[in-house]
């Protein structure tokens, strides 16, 4: 049996995600082995704008896989970069978990239920400003940390006596504890870490590009379409044609907007029985007064019968077609709705 190195942060979401990979490349007959790669993000106790944002994360495994520390690493795709990494390529996308983002609130309440002026946690600028578009009422608190210590301060919410391993934010981490109405975050992680009784409502707002879906990254030689080796047999088995389609066109929206990591920019696949589906863009002033929306056909379909040697067609096709959405935004004045070259942390990569 071929064995490899799959590369993982030490959180839980991050584990439980690599395993699930894992479990997947060892039906395909691989011995996958876990390597826990650790991360100045995870180490630090400063907060993510200090230390590079979005891509600080990424950075420790992709040195690991360069070094040959590691055959591959798992990350979930909405936290990588959207340049690319010379010597490293995204050897497969599976099958995703649910896109959306959903509330945690209090006492089982909606966003509608929610009192005036109840105080709503979140990291991503993307979701305040859409938040703040439908409830301007209610007041939008920065926050951090992994899932279950974010839930531990929701009010009266019991979270914290139900759940183990809460991470601490730093020194006062306790009297964070219960501070909030609600928090908001991605249903997949809370799928994934079998959380899913926190969520009060499922929020029909544009999710972050790539949301839910898990990039696993592998040096470019043992790429399905560079190699017939054993590992690249068992990541173009594993890989979703379709999944990564919409992956890659929702994530050249954001290239092509030129966006930094804090620009409030969503993206969704919409399906239809009665039309054509479409690959859905929005960008947002923070304070959810403004918007543009932009749109394309996108039909998951005509990926279907790509062959892993083509997989770089895949992914040209559907990173032009998000080229020209971000185009259409561009020209709509997403610029001037929003400052899409901000750069603060949209998330700590465990939401």
């Amino acid at each position: 049996m071929h064995k490899i190195i799959l590369g993982t942060r030490g959180s839980e979401l991050a584990k439980t995600q690599s395993l699930a990979v894992a479990r997947l490349l060892e039906a395909q007959g691989l011995d996958v082995e876990l390597k826990i790669i650790q991360t100045k993000g995870d180490i630090s106790t400063r907060s993510l704008v200090e230390l590079g944002g979005i891509g600080v994360f990424a950075a420790a495994l992709r040195t690991a896989l360069l070094h040959k520390e590691c055959d591959i690493a798992v990350h979930s795709f909405k936290d990588l970069p959207t340049a690319a990494i010379s010597g490293l390529a995204i050897g497969a996308v599976p099958a995703g978990a649910a896109p959306s983002d959903v509330l945690c609130a209090r006492d089982s309440l909606s966003l509608a239920e929610l009192p005036k002026n109840s105080l709503i946690g979140t990291g991503s600028p993307r979701r305040a400003a859409q938040i703040r578009a439908i409830r301007p009422d209610l007041q939008i608190v920065n926050i951090r940390g992994n899932i279950d210590t974010r839930l531990a301060r929701i009010k009266a919410s019991g979270v914290a006596d139900k759940v183990s391993g809460i991470e601490a934010e730093g020194k006062g981490n306790a009297r964070l504890r219960g501070d909030l109405d609600g928090v908001i975050l991605a249903k997949a992680g809370l799928e994934r870490l079998q959380r899913c009784a926190a969520i009060t409502e499922e929020l029909d707002i544009f999710p972050a590009p790539a949301q839910g879906r898990l990039a696993v990254e592998c040096r470019s030689e043992d790429a399905p379409w560079n190699s017939e080796s054993a590992l690249a047999q068992a990541l173009a088995k594993i890989n979703d044609n379709a999944v990564r389609a919409a992956a890659f066109a929702e994530r050249a929206v954001l290239a092509g907007l030129n966006a930094g990591c804090a620009a409030p920019v969503g993206v969704k696949i919409v399906d239809s029985q009665l039309a054509d589906s479409q690959l859905v863009a929005g960008v947002f002033s923070l304070d959810g007064k403004e918007r543009c929306c932009a749109a394309e056909k996108f039909s998951s379909r005509e990926y279907a019968t790509f062959s892993p040697c083509e997989i770089p067609q895949i992914d040209a096709q559907a990173a032009a077609l998000g080229q020209r959405v971000a185009a259409q935004l561009l020209a709509q004045g997403a610029g001037e709705i929003a400052n899409l070259q901000a750069v603060k942390a949209r998330g700590s990569g465990s939401d």
